[in-house]
């Protein structure tokens, strides 16, 4: 087999011998047991009719909450060193909501996989509001208590996932939680969630923490075309998806005069949104096809995009694609992290590739075997480039609740049966258990 880490025709290259191997998770996507904490933003909008494309909620997702024994047997299995999951506000704000943490950073432990856990993955107490500022404080203010509680067990942290993401998508299209439709007047969810950030950076501080870094989802962006108009649509989207969560946290600034329209004293809120990480996590899928606006509403990838956008998202031609219909382009990894390294130099920390996974149906999953095979050599070649390149997260463990797409969409290396939940070890499972043997 041409992905067989065992091949000695075609060996995965060796990483580097500290290089730290893991798995990704959400909480609201896997945890479950609502009636055990109290509601997000996410609860509001999956009980709208027409909001999830199959109608289901997270209601129970893979239960986790449950069987989290079993989940951390499956990672024990796989051989990761690490395991990044989130930590649900909501559940925390509830009673006994930091128990389920103690007992699962305690399994964690026993079982000798690192807990890396997500402060804020897009479970937003649904009391609370990234367009205002005060949630910023109220989330450092979680963050202070979740660090005082398992600071002892847990070294690495990550504070906000995706906040692209959940600004462009919650905020400004209205695809995710919350809902709203603002498109250039989400812009201060983004600021507040930065700051936010810098805020949870300090509160780790505080608690003697040594290890923290961001999850910001990055891609290179490709012109449609060399015409001017394409060429500028492609840079602006640049600057709205990347730039915009990069430049804030690495350089204390945002670009091209973007900080002109963000509120409050923006000077002073980005000396905090730019205290200094241990590491930067960046999340990789695939590459952005960009042109100029088309006058047209467009659908790409499970998301509308209104006509009135000053560019439109098009397929990259000539590559696979995931069920989700996601372009698969291992390079576009190699040039980002070189991109990145040659755009921010001695600005950008070390870096870990905090998710990276692909969407495919069936146990046997070849697919997903390719996807992260090219992906994980087309990251060695970017360790060869001299980027500093210090740890890998699959995304997913286990199949869950995929957002405003339901349970159609399967991520896991590990199936699971949303009737019986029963979990399932994938074909990609096994593969990546044998990559990491072979990497020690």
């Amino acid at each position: 087999m041409a992905n067989d880490p065992r091949d000695a025709a075609n060996p995965m290259p060796r990483f580097p011998a500290d290089f730290l191997w893991g798995v990704s998770t959400s909480a609201h996507q896997i945890e479950g047991a609502a009636d055990q904490r109290e509601p997000s933003v996410w609860d509001t909008f999956t009980a709208a009719p027409g909001r999830v494309k199959d109608g289901s909620t997270a209601a129970v997702a893979c239960d986790h909450y449950h069987r989290y024994p079993e989940d951390v047997a499956l990672l024990s299995g796989l051989g990761v060193d690490a395991y990044r999951f989130s930590i649900s506000w909501p559940r925390v704000n509830s009673p006994g909501g930091l128990d389920f943490y103690d007992r699962l950073v305690d399994e964690l432990c026993a079982a000798g996989v690192r807990p890396v856990p997500t402060l804020f993955h897009w479970d937003l107490p649904v009391r609370l509001d990234w367009l205002e500022r005060d949630t910023a404080a109220r989330f450092a203010e979680y963050v202070s208590v979740v660090a005082g509680r398992l600071g002892d067990r847990v070294t690495k942290w990550i504070t906000v996932n995706e906040p692209a993401e959940h600004t462009l998508l919650g905020h400004a299209l209205g695809t995710h939680a919350p809902g709203r439709q603002l498109l250039f007047d989400a812009l201060p969810a983004a600021h507040h969630q930065l700051l936010g950030h810098g805020l949870a950076v300090q509160a780790l501080r505080a608690a003697g923490a040594t290890d923290i870094g961001i999850a910001n989802s990055h891609g290179p962006t490709w012109p449609a075309s060399r015409e001017p108009a394409d060429v500028e649509a492609a840079a602006f989207y640049d600057l709205l998806l990347n730039r915009l969560f990069a430049e804030p946290v690495l350089l204390g600034e945002y670009p091209e005069g973007l900080g002109d329209l963000m509120p409050g004293d923006v000077q002073a809120d980005l000396k905090v949104i730019s205290e200094p990480l241990d590491w930067y996590g960046i999340n990789y899928y695939a590459p952005t096809k960009v042109g100029a606006p088309q006058g047209t509403e467009i659908e790409f990838g499970g998301i509308r995009m209104p006509a009135e956008l000053p560019f439109s998202v098009q397929q990259i031609e000539d590559v696979p694609v995931t069920d989700f219909g996601w372009p698969v382009v291992p390079e576009g990894l190699t040039e980002l992290l070189t991109t990145f390294r040659n755009r921010y130099g001695d600005r950008l920390p070390p870096v870990v590739i905090t998710e990276n996974g692909c969407s495919y149906e069936g146990v046997d999953d070849q697919e997903r075997i390719a996807y992260l095979d090219g992906h994980l050599r087309a990251l060695h070649r970017a360790v060869e480039a001299g980027v500093d390149v210090r740890g890998y997260f699959v995304w997913s463990l286990l199949d869950n609740f995929e957002w405003a797409e339901g349970y159609e969409r399967r991520f896991g290396l590990v199936h699971v049966d949303f009737e019986t939940l029963a979990r399932t070890p994938k074909a990609s499972y096994a593969w990546l258990r044998d990559v990491l043997r072979a990497q020690r």
